[in-house]
């Protein structure tokens, strides 16, 4: 290619790249309102919880405070729970593993409310920057734990509290309260082809 043309080149990808420049600065001008932020990670798809923790950790990196509950996984080995209580991060954890293996609807069902009464005080606690309620939607699904409350404690919390709610299936209402929803999608899994989850990957 000639010089000209590399030259061409280079400036209309410097207009293209310009106008993209231009709406996403107009985007974060528009963008005024100062609050936390509700989000639903849902979907099929592996990762969710990943995600969660994830955005707990960045959180934390920030200096701020995050808590944590865990339903459905609490008897599993969890990495994230080693890591983040080492530094300060409070866990509220059902401790009845998955329900297909209690099979007991009273027990699970009180171990889901004890776990979802510590969230309900974070989720009043202004010291508190984020909540995560991970796989909180199956707990709805089951009835465990009362949609309308859920509803009325994340949209009555703090201000400048952010929460993030993990789980497939999630409610209708709860992705119509949110700010942000993001669907994960499975499209391949190593546990269909009969890899068995790997600690420090899957836990």
């Amino acid at each position: 290619m000639s010089d000209s043309g590399s030259k061409k080149n280079q400036e209309k990808h410097q207009q293209r790249q310009q106008k993209v420049k231009e709406q996403v600065d107009a985007k974060v001008a528009s963008a005024d309102k100062v609050q936390g932020i509700f989000q639903v990670i849902t979907g099929n798809g592996k990762g969710k919880s990943t995600s969660g923790f994830g955005t707990v950790a960045r959180c934390v990196g920030h200096g701020k405070q995050a808590a944590v509950a865990q339903f459905i996984k609490g008897m599993w080995e969890c990495g994230e729970r080693n890591l983040l209580e080492k530094v300060g991060v409070p866990f509220a954890v059902m401790k009845t593993g998955f329900t297909w293996e209690t099979q007991n609807r009273e027990t699970d069902t009180q171990a889901a409310q004890q776990t979802w009464q510590q969230a309900k005080a974070w989720l009043q606690d202004d010291s508190i920057d984020l909540v995560l309620l991970d796989e909180l939607t199956y707990m709805v699904s089951y009835d465990y734990i009362d949609l309308e409350e859920v509803l009325h404690a994340i949209a009555n919390r703090p201000k400048m509290q952010s929460v993030i709610v993990t789980g497939r299936g999630a409610h209708r209402k709860l992705t119509e309260l949110a700010d942000t929803v993001s669907e994960v999608r499975n499209v391949k899994h190593a546990f269909e082809s009969g890899v068995k989850a790997l600690e420090g990957f899957d836990f």
